[in-house]
C-alpha cells in the first residue's frame, strides 16, 4: 500500500534534514539517491539501478548515473555546475535507450539545486535540496501515484464576467433592477456568444449597435428591443420594409426573446460598457463561465444565501471524469477498430442522461454535455475511417443526421430564476460549439436553428419538490449543492431539511448538502444509477459521518470514488473558497474504487486504487466512529476548559494585567494565567482574574476586581439567554468551571493541519485551561507519548473535525473512541515514557520558541523530529511487533481494533433490558 502523501513529505523534511549539511560527493551519490526513493516507501535497487551503460550518438559510450526504465532518469553533477549541460548530457543517452524504456521525466541536479523535466508536458521546475518537501507531490509518480492535471480557466473568460458585471451595476443603479434586468443581461450573453460563433453574421451585432446607436447612448435600448423583437419573430411574419441590416438577425425560438421587457434607458458610459463586451471574443469564452457572470451581478450576501459558488472546469472535471467519462473513453480506446463496438457506444452515450439537482448556472451540466459531445464526434470520425477502409465511395451523410445527442438529455433544478435562464442559453450556447466542431470535422455547416429542444432546466426548490419529471433509465446524477454549514441555516433551510432528513434522528448536526445526498438516496432505490456531489469535507469528519453515513450505509450505499480534501477556489469577483470532497457513490459497487489525495489542500491530486473507501475516505472497512462520553480504552478521562463568559472583564492581556497590578496589587494572587489553543501553541501571555475560592469581605477590598465584576454581571443581565442570566448572580465566577483540582496534560481545541503532531504538554494545575482547549487529569508521560505520536495523529486525521482545514479535536469523537493498545507490557510503557520524555527534552533545549515555531514543519529541530522518530516506534510497537509501513496501513489498524473494542459494548448495550419506569 503507497505512503500518503502527509506521509511521504514527512519523510522529506527528515531526508532534507539529514541530507542538507551532509557531503554530496559522487562518491555518496548512491547512498543519497537510496535515501531519497526511500522517502516513497521505495526500495531503490528494485526499480532503478546505478551507471547504466549506454551507447551515445556516434560510437561513444557512457554510462546514465540512475535509471528507471521508462520512467526517470538522474544525471548528477559536482557542485555549481550547470544544470543545462546535466540535461543536455542526458538527452544524448536518448539514441542508445529502447524506445519502450524511454523516461519520462529527467531529473538533473547538483545535490543542492535540481532540475525536473516533464518531457510529457514539456515542463521544468527548479528547486533547492530544502525545497524538496513542498514540491514532492511532482515525484508521484516514484510511490505509485498517478499526477492529475488540471487547467486552471481562461483569464478571458473572468475578464468578461467583469464586464457584464459593470454593466449590470451601471443598470441597476439607474433603477432598472429585479426581474427586468436578469432577463435582459441573459439575452445579451445569447447575442454577445452568437455574434462571434455563426449563429449571427459574424460581428453583426457589434456592427450595428456601434454603427446604428448614437454616441450618447440615448437610443442604444430601443435599438436592442427592435434586435430583441427581430430574434422573436419567424422571417415570414416579419414586417415589409424593414431595415435590411435589422433583417439579417435570424430567429431563434426557445423563448428566450418572447416575453416584452421594458426598454432600458442607457447613457454614453452604459453603451461604452457595451461596446467593449462586443469587442471580447467570445467564441474562446466557455458557457460554463456564466456562472461566474451570474457572480459578478450579486454581492456577497446572497452568494451565501444561495450557496451559490462558481466552479470552473478544473474542479467540474474531478467530477466527471470518475464518474464516467474516464470508463467510456476507455471503452472508446478499447474498441476504436470496432465498428459494431463503436456503434454499441454510441448507442449507449446517445441514451445517457444527466440531473444536477441543484444546478446554478449548469456548469456542470455544460461540461457534462461539451465532454459527451466531443466524444461522439471522435466515435463518428473513427465510425467514417472504418467505413472508408471498407469502401472509399461511401456515402456522405448530413452531419445533422449523425449527432444523437441533444440539450434535453440534461435535467436540472435550480432555486432562482435567473441562474436557471442563465443555465437554458449557456446549454444552448454550448450545443452550438459542439455543433460547429462536428461541423468543422466533417466540412458541413451545422446550426440548429430555430431552436427546437431544451434542457429541462426547472425553477424550484430542489428539497420540496419531487424529482419525479427525470427518467431513470440511463440517469447520472451530480453536481455540487450548496455548501451552507450547519450553523449557517437559515429557517427556510432548515424546514427542507427536516422534510428532507426525517428518517435520520440525529440530522440537526448536518451541513446543508446532506440533503441532497438523502433525497439521491431515495430516489435511486432499485436502480444502478451512478451519483456524484461536491460537498462540504464536514460530511466526512467528526459527527457528522455517524449521522449520515450509518443511515446511508443501511441503505446499501456503496463509494465508488472520493476525492479527500481540497480547496475548492471560486475564480469569480469576491472569490469564494471553501474545503471540499468530492464523493461519487451508487447501489452498485464499483469494479475498481479510485481515492484521490492531497498532500495538502491546495497541492495537486494523486490517485491511489483502494479496496474499499470508507465514510472517511479512507482505504478501510465502513466502519463509523459514534460520539462516546467515556474512552473506550482504561485511559483518564478528558475534559473541557473552563468558559468566562464574562464579556471579556475576567480576561486580561499584558496590558491590562500590568495596570492591574500597578492599582490594585493584593489582586496577584487571584491572577491566573490563562491558556487556550492559541496563548499555548504562540506563547501568548494571556490572564484571568480567577475568583472561585474569594472571600466576599476579600474581593470588596479590591474596587478595581469590583469594578470588573460588575461589568461581568451587567453584560450577563444583558443576555437573551436565561441560564446567561443566573450567572449574573455570581458575577465573580466563570460561567462554566472545569479546571482540574491536579496538574493536566492540555491539547489544544483547534490545531493547524500543517504540523505532522498536535502540540501538547504537561500544565501545572494553577494554570487555568479556556473553552478552547482540552484537559486530561492526572495524565502519565506514558499517555502523553501516545497522545503525541504517529498512531494517535492518525486517528486525529482520520475521524476528527475539522476548522476550514485545521483540526477540531474532539473529546466525545477522537479521544473517548481512540484504540489504544491493550496488554502493553512495562517494558513497552517504560520504553514509551522514556522517549516521551526525550521529547519533552529536545523542546526544552529551545526555552524561547513557541511550540508553533518548533512544530512548524520547515522549522522543526533535528532533535526533535529525532525525539519524535524514536517515540513513533515505541507507540507502534505497543501495537504490534511488525513495523507499520503507511499511515493507511495505521488505520486499517486502528478501525479493526475499534471494531473488536465496541462491538461487545455496542452488543452490549442492545442486549441490556430496558429499565422500566416506577408506577
Amino acid at each position: 500500500m503507497p505512503l500518503t502523501q502527509q506521509e511521504i513529505k514527512t519523510r522529506a523534511y527528515t531526508f532534507v534534514k539529514e541530507w542538507e549539511n551532509a557531503e554530496r560527493e559522487r562518491a555518496e551519490a548512491q547512498t543519497f539517491w537510496n535515501d531519497f526513493f526511500n522517502v516513497f516507501g521505495i526500495t531503490r535497487r528494485r526499480v532503478a539501478s546505478f551507471e547504466e551503460p549506454v551507447k551515445k550518438l556516434g560510437d561513444a559510450r557512457g554510462s546514465i548515473d540512475l535509471f528507471w526504465k521508462g520512467t526517470l532518469l538522474v544525471e548528477h553533477k559536482s557542485k555549481g555546475k550547470d544544470l543545462t549541460k546535466a540535461y543536455e548530457q542526458a538527452l544524448n543517452y536518448f539514441p542508445g535507450i529502447n524506445e519502450q524504456d524511454l523516461p519520462k521525466y529527467i531529473l538533473v541536479s547538483d545535490f543542492i539545486d535540481f532540475r525536473l523535466y516533464d518531457l510529457d508536458t514539456n515542463t521544468e521546475i527548479d528547486f533547492t535540496l530544502k525545497e524538496l518537501p513542498e514540491k514532492i507531490h511532482l515525484f508521484g509518480f516514484i510511490s505509485g501515484y498517478k499526477q492529475h492535471k488540471h487547467h486552471e480557466e481562461d483569464p478571458v473568460n473572468i475578464q468578461v464576467a467583469e464586464k457584464m458585471g459593470e454593466l449590470h451595476d451601471e443598470l441597476f443603479d439607474s433603477g432598472y433592477k429585479g426581474h427586468m434586468l436578469e432577463i435582459f443581461l441573459v439575452r445579451l450573453v445569447y447575442i454577445l456568444f452568437a455574434d462571434d460563433t455563426g449563429i449571427l453574421p459574424k460581428d453583426h451585432f457589434h456592427y450595428f449597435l456601434e454603427n446604428r446607436t448614437n454616441l450618447n447612448g440615448f437610443d442604444t435600448g430601443q435599438t436592442l428591443a427592435m434586435i430583441f423583437q427581430m430574434l422573436n419573430t419567424p422571417i415570414e411574419n416579419r414586417q415589409n420594409g424593414m431595415d435590411d441590416e435589422l433583417l439579417e438577425f435570424p430567429y431563434v425560438n426557445g423563448g428566450l426573446f418572447q416575453e416584452a421587457l421594458p426598454i432600458p434607458v442607457f447613457n454614453e458610459k452604459m453603451r461604452g460598457i457595451l461596446l467593449d463586451c462586443c469587442s471580447f471574443d467570445w467564441s474562446t469564452v466557455s458557457p460554463s463561465i456564466f456562472g461566474s457572470l451570474f457572480q459578478s451581478v450579486m454581492d456577497k450576501k446572497q452568494r451565501r444565501e444561495l450557496g451559490a459558488h462558481y466552479t470552473s472546469e478544473k474542479n467540474i472535471l474531478k467530477v466527471v471524469r470518475p464518474l464516467f467519462l474516464d470508463e467510456i473513453e476507455a471503452e472508446f480506446e478499447s474498441s476504436k477498430n470496432d465498428q459494431r463496438k463503436l456503434k454499441q457506444l454510441h448507442d449507449r452515450i446517445a441514451g445517457m442522461r444527466f440531473f444536477d439537482p441543484a444546478c446554478g448556472c449548469g456548469n456542470f451540466l455544460i461540461i457534462t454535455y461539451r465532454e459527451l459531445r466531443r466524444l461522439e464526434i471522435q466515435i463518428l470520425i473513427q465510425l467514417r475511417e472504418l467505413s472508408r477502409r471498407k469502401d472509399a465511395r461511401q456515402m456522405i451523410i448530413g452531419v445533422e443526421e449523425l449527432s444523437r445527442i441533444d440539450v434535453d438529455s440534461l435535467y436540472g433544478i435550480e432555486l432562482e430564476e435567473f441562474p436557471a435562464r442563465i443555465a437554458e442559453v449557456a446549454i444552448w450556447l454550448t450545443d452550438h460549439q459542439m455543433n460547429m466542431e462536428l461541423s468543422q470535422e466533417f466540412g458541413q455547416t451545422y446550426i440548429r436553428l430555430p431552436l427546437k429542444k431544451a434542457a429541462n432546466i426547472k425553477h424550484g426548490n430542489a428539497l420540496q419538490m419531487g424529482w419525479n419529471f427525470v427518467p431513470k433509465e440511463g440517469l447520472t446524477i451530480l453536481g455540487n449543492p450548496p455548501f451552507i454549514g450547519k450553523h449557517l441555516r437559515n429557517a427556510e433551510q432548515n424546514k427542507d431539511m427536516e422534510l428532507v432528513c426525517a428518517p435520520l434522528k440525529t440530522y440537526g448536526v448536518l451541513d446543508y448538502v446532506s440533503a441532497w445526498y438523502i433525497k439521491a438516496v431515495q430516489f435511486i432505490q432499485n436502480t444502478s444509477i451512478k451519483v456524484a456531489f461536491v460537498s462540504t469535507n464536514s460530511i466526512t469528519q467528526g459527527e457528522q459521518v455517524g449521522a449520515l453515513w450509518k443511515w446511508m450505509l443501511a441503505q446499501g450505499i456503496k463509494i465508488h470514488f472520493a476525492h479527500r480534501t481540497f480547496r475548492w477556489m471560486n475564480d469569480a469577483r469576491g472569490k469564494a473558497a471553501v474545503f471540499c470532497v468530492i464523493i461519487g457513490f451508487g447501489l452498485n459497487d464499483a469494479k475498481k474504487k479510485r481515492l484521490f489525495d492531497y498532500a495538502n489542500p491546495d497541492a495537486d491530486v494523486m490517485e491511489i486504487i483502494a479496496k474499499n473507501i470508507n465514510p472517511y475516505l479512507v482505504d478501510a472497512d465502513n466502519i463509523i466512529v459514534y460520539s462516546r462520553n467515556k474512552p473506550i480504552s482504561d485511559v483518564p478521562e478528558i475534559s473541557y476548559g473552563s468558559m468566562a463568559n464574562d464579556g471579556g472583564y475576567l480576561i486580561l492581556d499584558i496590558e491590562e494585567y500590568k495596570e492591574l497590578l500597578a492599582k490594585e496589587p493584593a489582586a496577584e494572587k487571584y491572577i491566573h494565567l490563562f491558556l487556550g489553543s492559541q496563548e499555548f501553541i504562540n506563547k501568548v501571555d494571556r490572564w484571568c482574574l480567577w475568583l472561585k475560592d474569594i472571600s466576599p469581605a476579600e474581593l470588596r477590598n479590591l474596587p478595581e476586581t469590583m469594578k470588573r465584576v460588575e461589568n461581568v454581571k451587567q453584560k450577563r443581565l444583558a443576555s437573551n439567554r436565561e441560564t446567561t442570566k443566573k450567572l449574573a448572580q455570581i458575577p465573580y465566577l466563570f460561567g462554566e468551571i472545569r479546571q482540574p483540582e491536579s496538574n493536566y496534560l492540555l491539547i489544544p481545541g483547534v490545531s493547524s493541519e500543517n504540523r505532522f503532531y498536535i502540540p501538547i504538554g504537561f500544565m501545572d494545575k494553577d494554570i487555568i485551561a479556556s473553552d478552547l482547549a482540552r484537559t486530561v487529569p492526572n495524565a502519565s508521560l506514558y499517555h502523553f507519548g501516545v497522545l503525541t505520536s504517529l498512531m494517535h495523529m492518525a486517528w486525529v486525521r482520520a475521524v476528527c473535525g475539522r476548522l476550514e482545514g485545521r483540526y477540531r479535536y474532539s473529546n466525545n469523537i477522537v479521544y473517548n473512541n481512540f484504540p489504544w493498545a491493550s496488554e502493553v507490557n512495562a517494558k513497552q510503557k517504560g520504553q514509551v515514557e522514556n522517549a516521551a520524555q526525550k521529547v519533552l527534552d529536545a523542546r526544552n533545549q529551545f526555552p524561547n520558541a513557541s511550540l508553533a515555531d518548533l512544530y512548524d514543519p520547515a522549522a522543526m529541530p533535528k532533535a526533535l523530529v529525532d525525539a519524535h522518530r524514536t517515540l513513533d516506534k515505541a507507540v507502534d510497537a505497543c501495537y504490534r511487533r511488525e513495523p507499520f509501513k503507511s499511515e493507511l496501513e495505521r488505520l486499517e489498524f486502528l478501525f479493526a481494533l475499534y471494531r473488536a473494542y465496541t462491538e461487545p459494548m455496542n452488543l452490549a448495550m442492545e442486549a441490556k433490558p430496558k429499565r422500566k419506569l416506577k408506577k
